[in-house]
């Protein structure tokens, strides 16, 4: 007897993890990784203690956290005979790759951002009892990598009167970057924020073409910029060539004012003190006596 009731014992345990193999559960990677500008896709699929069902299904994707995270993709699919209608998508850039009525609410994210690096949680309802919705927990976080990119690259001067060159670039991880160019002290400084980073070439004192190099694992980028500090004598040249052209218009200009002012005057007029008064005319008449 004592051996029949270990083997109902087993036999219990055996179909309690047969009937657990069916529950509810969420199947989710821990983590994705994407590329800035092009799309990723984000799995998730579940299981479910039914065999079929043809009530309403709903399917939730979140970021930030579970539950009360914002929810950035929903559809809605009313039977088994209908697909999942998508009724928020943030952005229009969320698309239902999966379907959900059979057990994948897999979704791609199109163009990546910066901002799409966060944690995403999937979520299953079905109409009906307060029980029937599970969602995961733990998320998936999703990475971004990225090549590097120039984003700025100047030259610029200092209150001393001194000179600096300042380059920026981005991307993950974040790159590494490296002047080239003209003989120039090694004075340079360095900072960074997320995926940024700037390095500024202080105290430049040769003329000519920088080169910022940035690099990290996934590609490099390049930018340049010239520069160019005039002297006294340059400045000086400089001065005549501007000023020289600028003189002959002015006197070309005055020249063509008093052509006007005479032309319109016309000759000059005698003085008066010149002109012989005009006498009064006389008649005569002869009369003979």
């Amino acid at each position: 007897m004592r051996e029949f009731g270990l083997v109902l014992l087993c036999l219990l345990r055996i179909s309690r993890k047969g009937v657990l193999s069916n529950s509810w559960s969420v199947h989710v990677p821990s983590d994705v990784t994407g590329e800035l500008g092009k799309m990723v896709i984000l799995p998730c699929t579940f299981t479910h203690p039914y065999k079929a069902f043809d009530r309403t299904l709903t399917a939730i994707w979140r970021i930030k956290e579970p539950y009360n995270g914002t929810i950035v993709f929903k559809c809605v699919s009313q039977s088994t005979s209908e697909l999942c209608k998508t009724a928020i998508s943030y952005k229009n850039k969320y698309k239902l790759l999966g379907n959900p009525r059979h057990k994948d609410l897999s979704i791609r994210i199109d163009n990546l951002t910066w901002s799409d690096s966060d944690r995403y949680f999937c979520r299953v309802e079905l109409a009906g009892d307060i029980h029937d919705k599970y969602e995961s927990r733990s998320g998936i976080k999703l990475h971004l990598i990225a090549a590097p990119r120039i984003i700025n690259i100047t030259v610029s001067s200092n209150r001393d009167h001194t000179f600096q060159a300042r380059c920026t670039a981005e991307g993950e991880p974040v790159p590494t970057l490296t002047w080239t160019g003209p003989p120039y002290p090694n004075l340079t400084s360095s900072s960074s924020t997320g995926h940024r980073v700037t390095k500024e070439l202080r105290y430049l004192t040769h003329d000519g073409k920088y080169t910022c190099t940035a690099v990290n694992s996934h590609g490099r980028a390049e930018g340049a910029v010239y520069f160019y500090k005039f002297r006294a004598s340059d400045s000086s040249f400089f001065m005549v060539l501007v000023l020289v052209p600028l003189a002959v218009k002015v006197l070309v200009l005055l020249a063509i004012l008093s052509f006007t002012v005479f032309s319109r005057e016309g000759p000059s007029s005698a003085p008066s003190s010149l002109v012989r008064p005009q006498l009064p005319d006389c008649t005569y008449e002869n009369f003979d006596r």
